[in-house]
């Protein structure tokens, strides 16, 4: 398709999407959830064809060489086809709180102010890699009753169209409309530009990758952004911190998985906590094949140590590389968190109360953790189904965006035909 062509095609899109958000706030829960298991009975008697879709995709990606991080996000197998299905079942167990009234009060005046909790619209995902998304987005829109415009990388285009599919078999089974859920079908560029032009017909731009995607997003948009730049996430291991537990956190936190944004990237070391732990975590991060980039005392501990740069106090690696800084106090580690990091997620490894406590106040992420890996910052952990996103943003929704997070709020105002003096 020519530039014209492409225009022409996303108003389509856009504007069969601006419809059928009108068709979905008149679906009732049980309805949601129908369609929702629909798309799980789908995604369970299509396994292997899934799986030899997303096969043309990673046998591509390598001819392309992209980077290990982005080919592991981009392999499904059935254990990934198992996840989408946990995904969409504990979205479906989520209690339904559309259209229900809350913070009732009343005035002086005569009138009763309630506020009911509405779906927001139109949403337009933005993607890489991940064809996962395609499903948790589709499953989240459909239980808060949104439609929904997914447009995924070109890496992916295989896997998105077949999950795609799945989705509208399962509105076209429920007599539903299919434009609650639709992909857009071209790889060209110029579809994400014309997309973010679409103010009048779309509620909210949500982008989910690498940092260069996102920033465009933001950049270019006449359409409120739900986002996050990066995840430069830190685990500050406090003088007060349990040996055990700060190994555990420490090593799950970086190692478990390296390209996802809840891995930590920096690791703060109290100046008190024992030299010989302190030694024995580096020990065991070399262990696991991460290199280490350190300050001039924590060089003085492992022969081994990279010098850290500026930089690197910045950096999201999303590989096996971590970054270690010694600090003199919880405010000196707090300090560096506020300077380096993106407020996606800090945890903090200490038994001492006081200090969780500041730790909690004081740093502004969008997840502090105590005593727990940033690996647990994600929807489905978090008991949301799902997420579409993570939000390092102070719009409405903040941390993994869920169910509330595609949601909003209207005043609901009553009365026995009240007039203003």
């Amino acid at each position: 398709m020519n530039k014209a062509d492409i225009k022409k095609y996303i108003k389509g899109i856009c504007e069969a999407s601006q419809r059928a958000a009108m068709a979905a706030r008149s679906l009732s829960n049980i309805q949601r959830v129908m369609i929702i298991k629909k798309v799980i009975n789908n995604l369970k008697t299509n396994n292997q064809t899934i799986i030899k879709k997303n096969s043309i995709d990673i046998k591509l990606a390598k001819q392309n060489n992209l980077s290990d991080a982005l080919i592991d996000r981009l392999v499904i197998n059935s254990s990934r086809v198992k996840s989408m299905i946990n995904g969409l079942e504990e979205i479906n167990t989520i209690p339904d709180t559309l259209y229900k009234k809350i913070n009732k009060s009343r005035q002086s005046s005569g009138i009763t102010v309630e506020q009911m909790r509405v779906p927001l619209g139109v949403i337009a995902m933005i993607y890489e890699s991940r064809p996962n998304v395609t499903i948790d987005a589709a499953g989240l829109s459909l239980k808060s009753g949104n439609s929904i415009i997914l447009r995924g990388g070109s890496e992916a285009i295989n896997s998105n169209l077949i999950l795609a599919s799945l989705i509208k078999k399962a509105l076209l089974e429920s007599k539903a409309s299919t434009d609650m859920v639709q992909i857009v079908k071209t790889i060209d560029r110029v579809a994400v530009s014309e997309l973010l032009k679409m103010d009048s017909y779309i509620d909210v731009i949500i982008p989910r990758g690498g940092k260069g995607l996102i920033k465009k997003v933001a950049e270019e948009s006449k359409i409120p952004v739900i986002k996050h730049l990066d995840g430069n996430c830190h685990v500050y291991i406090d003088k007060d911190a349990d040996f055990k537990t700060a190994m555990s956190c420490t090593i799950n936190s970086k190692t478990q998985r390296y390209g996802v944004c809840n891995a930590a990237e920096s690791l703060l070391i109290h100046k008190s906590f024992p030299k010989s732990y302190i030694k024995e975590i580096l020990y065991t991060l070399e262990e696991h094949e991460v290199e280490i980039r350190g300050c001039s005392q924590t060089k003085k501990l492992h022969s081994k140590i990279k010098s850290a740069k500026e930089s690197d106090w910045y950096e999201e690696y999303l590989k096996p590389i971590i970054s270690v800084k010694i600090v003199s106090s919880i405010d000196d580690a707090i300090s560096h968190i506020e300077k380096y990091g993106s407020k996606h997620t800090e945890a903090i490894i200490t038994k001492n109360k006081n200090t969780q406590d500041k730790f909690l106040r004081e740093v502004d992420s969008s997840s502090v953790m105590v005593n727990t890996s940033t690996r647990f910052a994600d929807g489905y952990e978090y008991g949301l189904g799902a997420e579409i996103g993570i939000s390092t943003d102070k719009i409405h929704a903040r941390g993994p965006v869920g169910l509330e997070g595609l949601t909003n709020l209207k005043y609901i105002v009553n009365s026995k035909g009240v007039i203003r003096n």
